[in-house]
């Protein structure tokens, strides 16, 4: 089933683990993201970088509660399907602000709030680039298991572009056609799995 086909578009929350401008897995995330939007889905492009968090600290949270990106950021997930990443590697694992971000939205903010609102029963794709000769996929390992372990439906299809310094055309695409249509697949699949899930 197309995602086109339901009424209510599919609506997927794209971001990156990475604050840096240039940022290879910025540039693999549109890519994705264009095959979500092409299977009919809504996709919200997001940067980390405009929703600054302090690393995580109950005693922080005790004393302030939620940061206010932090909750607009919980809110963005609240309101979106499903999550398309894009994970770089950081010595064998995902980034700190990736995980940051991730131990942020967790968090309840309102008396009788449900654990896990805005993460539990989503639906994921995970996508890295990486410099290296694995292309981010030991951090994937990782994010994988965190994310099942928060309730959330990873898709067993996933793509790692390994020198990722040498992979991008001017243009952002990726110079191997055969990359570029399986990053764009994996964008496409996670639209239709979710709109299947729903109907």
């Amino acid at each position: 089933m197309n995602a086109a086909a339901s009424s209510t578009p599919v609506k997927i929350l794209a971001f990156a683990g990475s604050l840096r401008k240039g940022s290879f897995n910025k540039q693999l995330l549109r890519i994705a993201a264009d095959g979500a939007i092409s299977s009919g889905a809504e996709v919200t492009v997001v940067d980390l970088a405009e929703y600054p968090l302090p690393l995580f600290d109950q005693d922080f949270e005790a004393a302030s509660g939620m940061p206010e990106a932090g909750r607009k950021l919980k809110q963005l997930f609240i309101d979106h399907d499903a999550l398309l990443i894009a994970s770089p590697e950081y010595n064998s694992s995902i980034t700190a602000v990736l995980k940051n971000a991730i131990d942020w939205v967790s968090r309840t903010t309102e008396p009788g709030e449900p654990g896990l609102k805005a993460l539990a029963g989503k639906t994921a794709a995970i996508i890295a680039a990486s410099p290296g000769a694995l292309g981010g996929l030991r951090g994937l390992v990782h994010l994988r298991s965190i994310l099942g372990n928060i309730q959330i439906l990873v898709l067993p299809d996933q793509i790692a572009i390994p020198t990722a310094h040498e992979a991008f055309a001017a243009d952002g695409s990726l110079k191997d056609a055969k990359k570029q249509e399986a990053v764009k697949a994996i964008g496409r699949k996670l639209a239709e799995t979710v709109a299947r899930l729903r109907s």
